[in-house]
Order: structure tokens, then C-alpha cells, then sequence
């Protein structure tokens, strides 16, 4: 019976939330401190920060968002660095359609999900859980966020959706 236990008690420190479960704490998300908890996300969320493309667990994706604000200057990400160079070296063409700078990008793993919500309809009955949206392309673009592209590529025009905190919505009284 001995044996039992110590393999039960094994698995149960091995196991780890998956990226996109709630959390209070790191230790919630992964017992070896491979995941964090944002605690800044509404009930937390369970993640994994600094990715790069293919390096997040299987139930998810890597995904970049930009911080501080930017002159917005113009790009179409569909020809940035083919037929146009409107954003200067050390800028990226963000899905939105704005010159950002590379320094400015933080990466985390999120919960990939396959019912992409739309503007009109932000959580749609789907795979993230309550308070948390499908952001799919028309929400990357409103919202912010995009999956890192593969070395030298650029996203596809139906980038893979993920879990992300659904923003506010602030009603007139």
C-alpha cells in the first residue's frame, strides 16, 4: 500500500494548472515555478512569460503584446518588409495597423481557444472561462495582442485565437 501513496503523493506535486486556469499564487499554476500566476487578470491566470513561437504547452500559444504608447505612424502588416517599409527597423507592424517598437513587446503564453468572439459579441459560449473572451483577429485588433509568427514569417490571416481578460464594458447611467 506504501508504494501506492508515494506514487499518488508524486503525481499529485508533478501536475500543474494549465496556462489560462485561475490562480491566487504561482505555486497554483505550476508546484516548480515553471508557471506564474498574473494576479493582475480577473481570478488570475495561469501563464508563462517570455515565450517564443512553439515553446508554450500544447493547450496553448505564444502571444505578444506591445506596452507604453506609440507616435502611430501608419503600417499594413500584410506588406511591412515586402513592398513598403513604413515602420523604421526597430519597430514592428502590429496587427492594428501601427508602427511599435521591438522593445516594447512582452510575450506570454495563453489559453488557445477555437470559438473566436466577435466585437458584437465578445464571449461567445466557447473554451475560456467566465470574464475571459476568444480574441480572435477583429479582437487582437481592438483589444491588443497577437500570436508570435515562426522565425521570418509573417501570421496567417486567421491567426490562432487565445483566452484573454474581456475589457470592461462601462454602461451610461
Amino acid at each position: 500500500m506504501r508504494p501506492l501513496l508515494f506514487v499518488v503523493a508524486l503525481l499529485a506535486v508533478g501536475c500543474g494548472s494549465e496556462i489560462g486556469d485561475s490562480c491566487s499564487i504561482y505555486l497554483d499554476c505550476a508546484q516548480d515555478g515553471t508557471r506564474l500566476c498574473d494576479s493582475n487578470s480577473d481570478g488570475g491566470y495561469c501563464t508563462i512569460r517570455g515565450c517564443d513561437f512553439g515553446t508554450c504547452p500544447s493547450e496553448s500559444v505564444c502571444v505578444r503584446f506591445f506596452t507604453g504608447s506609440f507616435d502611430n505612424k501608419t503600417c499594413d502588416p500584410k506588406t511591412e518588409d515586402d513592398s513598403t517599409d513604413m515602420c523604421n527597423p526597430d519597430e514592428l507592424c502590429a496587427l492594428d495597423g501601427h508602427c511599435v517598437t521591438r522593445a516594447s513587446e512582452v510575450r506570454y503564453c495563453m489559453r488557445s481557444c477555437e470559438q473566436a468572439g466577435s466585437i458584437d459579441n465578445r464571449n461567445p459560449a466557447g473554451d475560456c472561462r467566465d470574464g475571459y473572451e476568444c480574441r480572435g483577429l477583429d479582437l487582437m485588433k481592438d483589444d491588443g495582442g497577437e500570436p508570435v509568427p515562426a522565425s521570418g514569417t509573417k501570421l496567417p490571416d486567421q491567426p490562432q485565437a487565445f483566452c484573454a481578460q474581456a475589457p470592461t464594458v462601462v454602461t451610461g447611467s
